[in-house]
């Protein structure tokens, strides 16, 4: 995260650029936060192992790894045609 809020002032991005980047990183960091809970619920509530419990906590991981990969392909789209 630091390192592409660094790159973005590198490149000088516009602030359209810096919208669209905040809030990515907002979201990505959203989704963590749910992710988090949402596991530390199903822990609290099901402590035993449960074959749902499972399925929702690998459900909200998945959302995590769904964002962290579109937040990627929103830095392609901003910083590489700056840097080619």
């Amino acid at each position: 995260m630091i390192l592409v809020i660094v790159l973005g002032f590198v490149l000088n991005l516009s602030s359209i650029e810096w919208a669209i980047l905040i809030i990515t990183i907002g979201l990505v960091l959203i989704s963590e936060f749910i992710n988090t809970s949402l596991e530390q619920i199903v822990d609290i509530v099901s402590p035993e192992k449960q074959e749902k419990a499972k399925i929702a906590k690998d459900v909200a991981a998945a959302s995590v790894l769904v964002s962290a990969i579109v937040s990627i392909l929103v830095a392609v789209f901003l910083f590489l045609p700056k840097i080619f």
